[in-house]
């Protein structure tokens, strides 16, 4: 699914996620990122600086409601052992999806924020020190 292709989430579920996303993102983003959410996965690259970019394929279990957790699974150049797994809650993962796409907006590089990797990899501020 390309992000320049996406079509706007049905009212309904747009209405459902409405409260948990930023005020700016409701009408402009969300509407995409419901159905980047829906089609339950996500090619892109992650670019470390300095570095090329790193395949990656995001997949993910859809579930109507916001509080629902969903388990996202990410895999890099397509090797097994370079897969890692996060159990978020659905709205959470619609709001990095929400980056997502205003990333590519700016860059036309499709990749997760880095929020998203942090919990991803578990990394919280005592870890970094």
């Amino acid at each position: 699914m390309q992000i320049e292709n996406l079509k706007p989430a049905i009212t309904e579920d747009v209405r459902l996620y409405a409260p948990f996303c930023p005020q700016a993102f409701r009408d402009s983003v969300l509407p995409q990122a419901l159905t980047l959410y829906n089609g339950g996965f996500l090619e892109g690259e992650r670019y470390i600086e300095g570095g090329q970019g790193i395949p990656f394929v995001a997949t993910w279990q859809p579930s109507k409601l916001p509080l629902d957790l969903t388990r996202c699974r990410l895999q890099f150049d397509g090797n097994p052992e370079l897969s890692y797994e996060v159990t978020m809650q659905n709205s959470e993962l619609v709001k990095e999806l929400i980056d997502v796409i205003n990333n590519y907006q700016r860059t036309k590089h499709i990749d997760f924020p880095q929020s998203f990797y942090k919990k991803l990899l578990r990394v919280t501020e005592q870890t970094q020190v």
